[in-house]
């Protein structure tokens, strides 16, 4: 690249000089022709007045005189020749002009001819009367050798290969001066493709700013990949370790019941049982990010009622409930009519995956909650843990971001709360997360859903207008 840079900027200059070098001959030969001729056409009328107004002069004289007028006025050739009435001319003509060159018929008009020829002599002639010819018209001739202008060319010449070199030598620099951050950018690049996430583009402060943009973006690539790559790891290491366990207990009672060792074989039947769901759920957690990803998931948003849904959620998760040994409630109030513009299977999804969260970590009850107002519905899951540490509330949505919120828990894949954010975006609505809860700040973690007001359509009762849809 670097060559060819150089060879373009080289070849645009040779080029540039060419042509400039070539209209200038052009032109200054065309300006110093018509410049001799103008010249010419003048004096040639002075000397021809000169002559014709001339009386008793003898040939020896004349010749003197014409002489004379040769050598002060710079001329080629002061000639006198007498034109026939047939156009034809009894003498050699000086400089070499032909009779056609003087077009006869012109000056037996008594016209002034004037020319030049491919030699770059002009000429110009004049009809002369002079005293005591009779048989023919005298017609003065004078011819200028006009001065080639090939000598100014060659200074064009000198000066254009000073330009030549001058450019080579600030094309080799501005080509080094613009490959050598693509070359390592490229570099990089290829470094990256083989596997070296950690490899950076260095970013000189004197960079071109289109350069260092170029850079920047490769460096932030480089970045984003190596935090993919982390994050890869640490979802394998989860996905690894939720799937051993299960594996692991359902393998060991297994051939428990299978050896006849244990002494309840409806315990181990309901351990491998739960077991089995547990890793079903994890599966089913994998698939829908999968279908999320890949834009498989449909959604039909339509006015529905979020406080059924809600409901819905909260009957179909008791007996979890029960079995974790947490108190599953809904809030004074939540469960009622809530118009919203989702999707029904979607939001209850959301909601499912919210109460399973809050439950894994409470440690004595869930409460789920909704409020509505003019700005759409909230809708709030609250668990009374640990909480989540202040840097880490933005990051709970991530895929694969797992915390320990309280000693002895376990951890979980990182999938629930990401499925929860991606079905949430889908559908227009906000989750976040709170801790410690309200402007009370009481202990736990707070899951908040903020979805669209449905248009009106006649679910329910009328709500009554809040100032806020912000949960309690």
């Amino acid at each position: 690249m670097r060559r060819r840079l150089t060879v373009a900027i080289i070849a645009l200059v040779v080029i540039t000089v060419a042509v400039t070098s070539i209209s200038s001959y052009v032109l200054i030969r065309r300006a110093a022709i018509s410049t001799a001729q103008q010249e010419l056409d003048g004096e040639a009328r002075a000397i021809s007045t000169t002559f014709s107004d001339r009386t008793g002069v003898t040939k020896p004289g004349f010749r003197k005189e014409l002489a004379i007028v040769t050598g002060a006025g710079n001329f080629t050739s002061v000639q006198f020749v007498l034109l026939a009435p047939d156009g034809t001319i009894g003498q050699p003509l000086d400089a070499g002009l032909t009779v056609a060159q003087l077009h006869p018929t012109a000056l037996l008009a008594g016209l002034q001819v004037s020319g030049h020829t491919p030699a770059l002599l002009a000429y110009s002639a004049v009809p002369t009367p002079l005293q005591a010819t009779t048989n023919g018209t005298p017609v003065l001739v004078v011819t200028r050798q006009v001065r080639n202008p090939v000598n100014g060319i060659r200074y064009f010449g000198l000066i254009g290969l000073a330009g030549v070199v001058a450019a080579a030598l600030v094309a080799a620099a501005l080509a080094r001066r613009f490959t050598r951050p693509v070359v390592a950018a490229v570099a990089t690049t290829r470094r990256i493709a083989f596997g070296d996430l950690d490899a950076r583009v260095a970013v000189r402060t004197q960079e071109d700013p289109e350069f260092a943009q170029l850079a920047e973006s490769i460096n932030a690539m480089g970045a984003n990949l190596t935090r993919a790559r982390d994050q890869e790891r640490q979802f394998l290491l989860s996905v690894s370790h939720e799937l051993r366990t299960p594996l692991t207990s359902i393998r060991g009672y297994a051939e428990a019941v299978l050896d006849g060792t244990t002494n309840d074989p409806l315990g181990a039947a309901a351990v491998i049982s739960a077991e089995a769901r547990r890793l079903e759920r994890l599966v089913q957690d994998l698939l829908d990010l999968a279908r999320l990803d890949a834009d498989r998931f449909t959604f039909e948003l339509r006015p529905i009622d979020a406080g059924v849904v809600l409901r819905q959620v909260v009957e179909g998760f008791q007996p979890r409930a029960a079995e974790l040994g947490v108190e599953l409630a809904l809030t004074p109030g939540a469960g009622t009519p809530c118009p919203v513009l989702a999707d029904s299977d979607r939001l209850g999804q959301i909601l499912a995956n919210l109460v399973e969260n809050a439950s894994s970590f409470a440690r004595h009850q869930v409460q789920v909650g909704q409020s509505a107002g003019p700005e759409g519905a909230v809708l709030w899951v609250d668990d009374d843990g640990p909480g989540i540490p202040p840097d880490q509330l933005t990051r709970v949505f991530d895929r694969h971001f797992t915390t320990d919120r309280d000693t002895g828990r376990r951890k979980g894949s990182g999938l629930g709360l990401a499925i929860v954010a991606e079905l949430a975006g889908a559908m227009g609505a906000r989750v976040s997360a709170e801790s410690p809860i309200g402007p009370e700040r009481t202990p736990g973690t707070r899951m908040v859903v903020r979805l669209h007001p449905a248009p009106s359509t006649g679910i329910g009762p009328s709500l009554p207008v809040a100032s806020t849809v912000d949960p309690p």
